[in-house]
């Protein structure tokens, strides 16, 4: 099972662990990777089909950038 073999590289996880601990953090210096970025995080619902349209998901900041109010605040860069 896969939750086994992570879990067995992790001392803290017991026998199971569920979420994989592959971050790679990258730095966001130029206005096009932003933008590439939150493109790919508001296209996640799409893809998963939950929705049509990024900004369908109701909990998306997708909605705000589409002159939709959404569920959260949103500071404009």
């Amino acid at each position: 099972m896969i939750f086994e073999y992570h879990a067995e590289f992790n001392k803290r996880s017991g026998d199971l662990q569920f979420w994989t601990h592959e971050n790679h953090a990258i730095e966001l210096f130029k206005q096009e990777m932003i933008e590439s970025r939150m493109t790919y995080i508001h296209e996640n619902p799409v893809r998963a089909g939950i929705v049509e349209k990024p900004e369908d998901y109701l909990y998306s900041s997708s909605r705000n950038y589409s002159g939709l109010k959404g569920n959260i605040e949103v500071d404009y860069w």
